[in-house]
């Protein structure tokens, strides 16, 4: 619905005036190219659409300050790792009280009782172990998963993403798994061990699960991570009953589908998997993260522990569990991930949602806007993609990055990753409506 010259106007007017608000922005990203690889310490730092790193100088609630003094709005919040605001007071409070009596030691305290406690209450499954990442978590759960189930396959939906974990870079192209180009560095074929299904797809996922060698589906509730795809009614539970029929084990990824509700999305609508992955808000912005088995699958873990010989199981690091890691989450199971919380998050983000459509409708585009919980995302196309091939064909990434900036110069940050906002405690009525008056105006100068 757009034309492609006026994406490449509108880019180039937007980097043109970034680079003139930004002056001390651009002297720090000067100064970290000297030895930083691509002048950031994250290389993903730099797949914003800005010519050079925004810096930060401060972030508080959902207000982010820039080194050049620029307050912005933010509704990227750290692609969910903030969602519950930045430096909540609650976790931060629980931060600074721990770090006065132990950073790490390799041993429990009380506050790990206390989280899966919280966690088991939560998400309806009663054993729990703790990671640095969801990355990790991930990785680990496969581990067990393969070791207790005895299977070596994996089964994943096309387009997914469950962070820096080799197995799942598996996609379809034209209807065949194919090992994803953009995986750096690794030797091994993925398609041996790993298999790939399109989402709302219940034949092809029988199919896969057939031979009876999967040891677990992993997956979003939502897929978010290739742009918005939801569940078809009933999906969900005609799934879980192909997957236990062939004795494999269903894992859900709640990362970001945590946006639901305090036991995300499963629990929010009536779903039991066999385990549950959280990571990036479960601590309000400290690096943690948690899986959660059934008791079923525990014992068979275990007893999968024991049986192997001594040494390194590969599972696990040093800093997982850490002492100010298991503060925070206490902190923001106890004070964020509450009943009353989510219930602002989410009257908040239907709010914005029912903006964007009225803006995307008045500027006559074919656009559609999908919701789940405090997380929204609108997309390039007039219906919500069924699975991750529709959701890949509806992108644009140059459309995409000139609608990023454009809001960005405008005061309001969106995730750079797909058109993903969020909302937190601390996002107000104007600040949406601020972001709506920008939007307005950004697909104003692309349709004309």
């Amino acid at each position: 619905g757009v034309a492609a010259a006026r994406v490449r106007a509108l880019a180039e007017a937007e980097r043109a005036h970034y680079a003139t608000q930004n002056p001390a922005s651009q002297a720090l990203a000067q100064r970290a190219a000297v030895h930083l690889m691509f002048g950031v310490p994250l290389h993903w730092m730099n797949d914003w659409a800005t010519p050079f790193p925004l810096h930060v100088a401060a972030a508080r609630g959902a207000r982010l300050t820039d080194v050049d003094g620029q307050e912005r709005i933010d509704f990227c919040l750290g692609d969910t790792g903030a969602m519950f605001g930045h430096s909540p007071p609650a976790v931060t409070a629980a931060l600074q009280a721990q770090a006065a009596r132990g950073l790490t030691t390799m041993l429990p305290g009380e506050d790990a009782s206390a989280v899966a406690e919280l966690l088991a209450e939560r998400f309806g499954l009663p054993r729990w172990q703790f990671a640095m990442t969801a990355s990790d978590a991930n990785r680990f759960v496969l581990r067990w998963l393969r070791a207790a189930t005895g299977r070596p396959v994996l089964l994943v939906f096309n387009g997914c993403y469950h962070g820096t974990v080799d197995d799942v870079f598996v996609d379809l192209v034209d209807g065949r798994p194919r090992q994803r180009a953009s995986l750096l560095g690794q030797v091994h074929d993925l398609t041996a061990t790993t298999r790939v299904v399109e989402f709302n797809d219940l034949d092809a996922l029988a199919a896969a699960l057939a031979p009876g060698d999967v040891a677990c589906v992993l997956a979003e509730p939502v897929m978010t991570n290739i742009g918005m795809v939801l569940p078809e009614p009933g999906f969900w539970p005609r799934a879980i009953e192909l997957i236990h029929r062939h004795g494999a084990k269903l894992v859900m990824d709640e990362t970001h589908t945590i946006s639901s509700g305090p036991g995300g999305y499963a629990r929010e609508h009536g779903l039991q998997p066999d385990a549950v992955v959280l990571g990036k808000p479960l601590g309000g912005g400290m690096p943690c993260a948690a899986y959660g088995f059934s008791a079923e699958l525990a014992a068979a873990a275990e007893a999968a522990k024991r049986a192997a010989p001594a040494g390194h199981s590969g599972i696990g690091t040093t800093l997982s569990a850490n002492l100010l890691a298991m503060a925070a989450m206490r902190a923001a199971l106890r004070e964020l991930m509450t009943p009353p919380v989510y219930a602002g998050l989410h009257a908040r983000c239907a709010r914005l949602a029912d903006g964007l459509r009225a803006v995307i409708a008045r500027h006559a585009l074919p656009w559609c806007v999908s919701q789940v919980g405090a997380r929204c995302e609108f997309q390039f196309c007039a219906m919500p993609p069924r699975n991750g091939s529709e959701a890949a064909a509806a992108m644009d990434e140059a459309l995409e990055q000139a609608i990023h900036l454009a809001l960005l110069n405008r005061g309001v940050m969106i995730t750079p990753f797909h058109n993903m906002m969020l909302v937190c405690p601390d996002t107000s009525d104007a600040d949406i409506d601020r972001l709506l008056a920008a939007f307005d105006e950004v697909l104003g100068l692309l349709a004309g």
